[in-house]
């Protein structure tokens, strides 16, 4: 019987196969006459927005385009660093305490939305990101010619936490049907990640706007989710070739970050439990059971492989430890919803709202 647990890897690995096939990815030296705002929210950012300003100062192929960039509350002199880099080139915003029933960044975003004038395409980028030249028109590019209201391009992932990072990009890879999400009017068919996220302005307003997922900590999924809501299409892409994102430094960090959003990722505590069964029983379990041990870690560490080379990632030495990523990834996901029930979300000194 143990036999039959290969079924369900053989397929998963194939439908990550035929992802990678199929993975949408922003093409270099593309042009955009469209009008352009680039979104940047910051909070306490001054050690590591330089990168990130720089990139987006030195954007090509988009003649039509404007950075805002917000300060959202920070007391580490975010603001002056913006000034000393990048003068008079950005429009710096100063950002106000999120009114009640908001988190921090869907108000900042929103915030931004509205500063940006009447222009074609949102960008909203994150700190951490450092864009390529060609990335701005790119992503644009590919945004009308797939046809989408939302495009999310997954930059490729540096840093701290390569045990565990990876699996983003191999998740949904994986377990998510690419051409299927996009063809789908279902809301629950959806995944973003708020890196990077380029949003046609039309479907961003029809979608409601950030105002829609006001207390999301996942704001990113929300507002894909919005969009479709509203009618409109999204679609994931590689922007590994385009962008970089530094998410954390140190496995401290990690665990922080992961801790305040995986509780809601799930949609509930029982919803995750079952992930985590799931993904034990199919990626960790088997390597206990002879005779299928082998096999069955050959098939987790190709998935892993193929996510990799698809996306940008390490996929040598780094695939063949899959299984000890999932059992981190597990564990990470119950301290989530541990520190969930002690009431103990703070991120950027700022409490989250359990909703």
């Amino acid at each position: 019987m143990s036999w039959l647990l290969l079924v369900p890897l053989l397929l998963l690995t194939a439908h990550t196969a035929v992802n990678a096939l199929l993975l949408r990815r922003p093409r270099r030296d593309a042009s955009t006459t469209e009008r352009v705002a680039v979104l940047l929210p910051l909070r306490d950012e001054a050690a590591r927005v330089t990168p990130c300003l720089e990139s987006l100062l030195a954007q090509r192929g988009v003649p039509n385009l404007t950075i805002h960039v917000l300060d959202d509350g920070s007391t580490d002199g975010t603001a002056d660093v913006v000034r000393a880099v990048a003068g008079d080139r950005v429009r710096l915003h100063t950002g106000t305490p999120p009114p009640d029933g908001w988190l921090g960044k869907p108000n900042a975003c929103a915030r931004l939305a509205e500063v940006a004038g009447d222009v074609d395409v949102l960008v909203f980028v994150d700190a951490d990101v450092v864009l390529e030249p060609d990335a701005v028109a790119g992503a644009v590019d590919l945004l009308r010619s797939a046809g989408v209201a939302l495009l999310s391009p997954y930059p490729k992932i540096v840093g701290a936490g390569r045990l565990v990072q990876p699996l983003l990009q191999w998740s949904w890879l994986t377990f998510l049907p690419l051409r299927g999400m996009e063809r789908s009017s279902r809301p629950s068919l959806a995944a973003a990640g708020g890196q990077w996220l380029v949003v046609d302005r039309a479907g961003y307003r029809q979608a409601g706007g950030h105002a829609a997922v006001r207390g999301d900590i996942l704001e990113d999924i929300g507002l894909a989710r919005a969009v479709k809501r509203a009618g409109g299409r999204i679609a994931l892409a590689d922007g590994s070739r385009l962008a970089t994102c530094r998410m954390y430094n140190s496995w401290s960090e990690l665990a922080d970050g992961y801790g305040k959003s995986l509780w809601a990722s799930f949609g509930s505590a029982a919803g995750a439990a079952t992930v985590v069964v799931l993904l034990l029983l199919l990626y960790a379990l088997p390597l206990a059971l002879l005779p299928i041990a082998p096999a069955a870690y050959l098939l987790g560490v190709t998935g892993r492989m193929i996510s990799a080379i698809a996306t940008g990632g390490r996929a040598f030495p780094d695939a063949f430890a899959h299984p000890v990523s999932i059992v981190l990834f597990a564990w990470l996901i119950a301290r989530s919803f541990h520190l969930r029930r002690r009431g103990r979300l703070i991120w950027r000194g700022r409490g989250i709202i359990p909703g």
